[in-house]
C-alpha cells in the first residue's frame, strides 16, 4: 500500500509534466517561441524558472552526500559562491544581456556572440554549439543517474530502466512545449523541491533527537563543523581546508556568467524593468535552498548516529534524502504521499535542469551549426524537426554515459560546470563590457577555456597539491587572458559594432 501511494504519487506528478508540455504545444508558432519562448517571460517565472534549472539533481543529492560525509566546509564554500555568482550575474548580466540581445535580434547565445561581433564566417556560432553539445551531454547524462539512482534504491527498480522512463518523460515535454513549457514546469519544480526540502528537514531533526542533538553530534565529529577544515568520514579525522581550497570552491561562482540555460532566462524576460524583482527572488531562494540542502546533510549523519539511518558510504551518500523519504512513508498513507511528493521534488531538480540543458543544445543544432554555419534553408517546420531529433539523441548519449550507477552526481555535474564557465564566461563578460573585445578574441577565449577544462582536469590537476585545484578556476583566467591579449593584437572593431555596443549600454 505505502509502495502504491508512493508510485501513484510520482506518477501523477510526471503526467502533470506531460500536460504542461502539450498544452503549450501549440502556441509554438515559429523557432523564436520553441527556443525563448518570444520574450513574454513574468519575472516570477524568469527567476524560478533560472533558479530550478540550476539546482539540478546535486541540489537534492550530489550537496547533502556531500556535507553528509565532508561537513560544512565544501558545500559551505560553494555554496556561498554560487550565492554570489547567482546575484553579480543577475545584477550585471542580465539586464545588459537582454536588450543586446533584443536589439540583435539573437534567440541563442552563441547566436548572440556571432552577431554581437560580426562574425560574417559564423566560427563562433559553431565553436559555440559544439561547446554547448559537449558539456550538455555529461550534465544531462548526470541528471538521469540521479533518477536512476532514486528509483534503484526506492523500489529496487532496473538503474537502466529507471533512467530510460525519465528520459522519455522529460523528452516528451520538452520536444512538445518548448521554452514555455520548460519555464512553467521549472516554475512548477521549484515548488515542489522546495517542499521537499521542508518536509526532509522537520522529520529528520525529529528522528535524530531534535536539533541540539544534531549540533552535538556534528561538533563531536573532527573538522565537522567548521569553514576551515573538511571532515573524513573513514577514519574520523580532520584535513585544513587552505586558502587555495577555499578559492577553489567559491570559483563555482564563475560559471554563472557561462551557462547557456541561465542567460537564456534573461535574454526571455518580457520587460528588462522586471529584473530587478526577478534578482530578489531568485537569490532568496538560492540561499535558502542551499543552507538547507547542506543542513539536511548534517541531519542525516544525526539521523545515523540515532540508528535511523545506516552510515552512506561514497556515492550511496547522495541517496540520503531517498532513504528519509523511504522513512517517513512508513507513518500511513498520508506520510506516503508526502515521501512522493519528496521524491518528486528529486525529480523535479533532475527534469528542471535536464530540460533546459536539452532545448539549449537542440537550439545549438538546429539554429547555430545547421542554418548558421551550415547554411541550410530550413522551413519553420523543418527547424524545429531538427531541433526535437537533436534533443532525442542526447538524451540517448546522456542515459549511455550515465549506465554506471556507481557514477557522482556531483562528480559530473563539476565537470560540465567548469567546461560552461571556462568556455563562455569570461568572453560573455567581455561581450557585454568591453568594446575593444573582436571576434578573434571572442573565438580564441573560447577555445581556451574550454580546451583548459580538459588539461587541467585531466593533466595538471592529478599531480596535486597546488595543482589540485577545480579546473573551473584556471580556465576562466586563461578564457579571460586569452580573449584580452587576442582583441588587443588584431585590429579594433569596427565603428558599427561599437554603435551597437554603445546603444546596448
Amino acid at each position: 500500500m505505502i509502495n502504491i501511494c508512493i508510485i501513484a504519487t510520482i506518477v501523477i506528478y510526471l503526467v502533470g509534466m506531460l500536460l504542461v508540455g502539450f498544452v503549450y504545444s501549440k502556441s509554438n508558432e515559429d523557432s523564436s517561441d520553441f527556443y525563448l519562448g518570444g520574450r513574454t517571460m513574468g519575472p516570477l517565472v524568469t527567476a524560478m524558472s533560472a533558479e530550478a534549472s540550476d539546482m539540478s539533481s546535486w541540489l537534492l543529492m550530489g550537496m547533502p552526500g556531500l556535507a553528509y560525509l565532508t561537513g560544512i566546509a565544501s558545500p559551505g564554500w560553494t555554496a556561498i559562491g554560487l550565492a554570489v555568482g547567482t546575484w553579480l550575474n543577475w545584477l550585471i548580466v542580465a539586464r545588459r544581456l537582454r536588450r543586446y540581445s533584443a536589439n540583435l535580434d539573437a534567440i541563442t547565445v552563441p547566436q548572440f556572440l556571432s552577431l554581437r561581433f560580426h562574425d560574417q564566417r559564423n566560427l563562433l556560432n559553431a565553436l559555440g554549439a559544439v561547446i554547448i553539445i559537449v558539456f550538455f551531454i555529461p550534465y544531462t547524462a548526470s541528471g538521469f543517474a540521479a533518477c536512476g539512482k532514486l528509483f534503484n534504491s526506492l523500489f529496487g527498480v532496473d538503474y537502466m530502466a529507471a533512467m530510460i522512463l525519465s528520459a522519455v518523460v522529460i523528452v516528451g515535454y520538452t520536444i512538445m512545449g518548448g521554452f514555455r513549457a520548460v519555464s512553467t514546469t521549472d516554475l512548477i519544480q521549484s515548488v515542489v523541491m522546495s517542499m521537499a526540502l521542508i518536509a526532509v528537514l522537520v522529520y529528520g531533526i525529529n528522528v535524530a533527537g531534535g536539533w541540539d542533538v544534531v549540533l552535538d553530534n556534528a561538533r563531536s565529529l573532527p573538522g565537522y563543523l567548521t569553514m576551515a577544515a573538511s571532515h573524513n568520514a573513514a577514519d574520523n579525522t580532520a584535513t585544513s581546508y587552505s586558502l587555495l581550497d577555499i578559492a577553489s570552491t567559491l570559483a563555482w561562482g564563475l560559471g554563472y556568467f557561462g551557462m547557456p540555460h541561465i542567460l537564456l532566462r534573461f535574454m526571455a524576460i518580457e520587460d528588462e524593468k522586471k529584473l530587478v524583482l526577478s534578482r530578489r527572488i531568485a537569490s532568496v531562494w538560492v540561499v535558502i535552498a542551499m543552507t538547507a540542502s547542506i543542513v539536511i546533510g548534517m541531519v542525516g549523519l544525526g539521523m545515523t548516529k540515532a540508528g535511523a539511518l545506516e552510515f552512506l558510504s561514497g556515492s550511496s551518500s547522495e541517496t540520503l534524502i531517498v532513504r528519509v523519504a523511504s522513512l517517513i512513508a512508513q507513518h500511513g498513507v498520508l506520510a506516503a504521499i508526502l515521501a512522493g511528493l519528496i521524491l518528486a521534488g528529486i525529480l523535479a531538480a533532475t527534469m528542471s535542469t535536464a530540460d533546459s540543458q536539452m532545448l539549449a543544445a537542440a537550439s545549438s543544432v538546429s539554429q547555430n551549426i545547421l542554418q548558421e554555419f551550415g547554411h541550410m534553408k530550413l522551413t519553420e517546420k523543418q527547424s524545429l524537426f531538427a531541433a526535437r531529433l537533436t534533443i532525442i539523441c542526447i538524451s540517448v548519449v546522456g542515459v549511455v554515459l550515465a549506465r554506471d550507477p556507481n557514477s557522482s552526481v556531483f562528480g559530473i555535474v563539476s565537470f560540465a560546470w567548469a567546461g560552461f564557465g571556462g568556455s563562455f564566461g569570461a568572453v560573455v563578460l567581455c561581450s557585454l563590457f568591453w568594446k575593444r573585445c573582436n571576434w578573434q578574441g571572442a573565438l580564441a577565449g573560447m577555445l581556451s577555456g574550454g580546451l583548459m577544462v580538459f588539461v587541467w582536469k585531466y593533466i595538471i590537476s592529478p599531480l596535486g597539491g597546488v595543482f589540485g585545484i577545480y579546473e573551473l578556476l584556471p580556465a576562466f583566467l586563461m578564457s579571460l587572458l586569452v580573449c584580452v591579449v587576442v582583441s588587443l593584437v588584431t585590429p579594433a572593431p569596427s565603428a558599427e559594432i561599437e554603435a551597437e555596443f554603445d546603444a546596448a549600454k
